[in-house]
């Protein structure tokens, strides 16, 4: 099983970054895929589910209306387009099916 995150970068405030969450080992619609978070010094914090049987999102207060969580089943990939990128928004972002989580993806807003 791996989970590969990959689409982090540096952008400025306002910006807006594609992470990507590339799976194997499994079938990404047959699990509950969310995307989580850790910020600099602080614990693992939730950011968005898709479900796996009927493709269900949701989203933290934080991420609604500027955050998407999509898959594409067909390539076994896992989204999160981010918009409206804020500095609180910096974070190491893993995608996770919670069971296993990836290695994770710097994402770093500032200007």
């Amino acid at each position: 099983v791996q989970l590969v995150e990959s689409g982090g970068g540096s952008v400025q405030p306002g910006g807006s970054l594609r992470l990507s969450c590339a799976v194997s080992g499994f079938t990404l619609s047959n699990y509950d895929m969310s995307w989580v978070r850790q910020a600099p010094g602080k614990g693992l914090e939730w950011v968005s589910t898709i479900n796996g049987v009927n493709g269900g999102t949701s989203y933290a207060d934080s991420a609604k209306g500027r955050f998407t969580i999509s898959r594409d089943n067909a390539k076994n990939t896992l989204y999160l387009q981010m918009n409206s990128l804020k500095p609180e928004d910096t974070a190491v972002y893993y995608c996770t099916n919670k069971i296993q989580r990836g290695q994770g993806t710097q994402v770093t807003v500032s200007s």
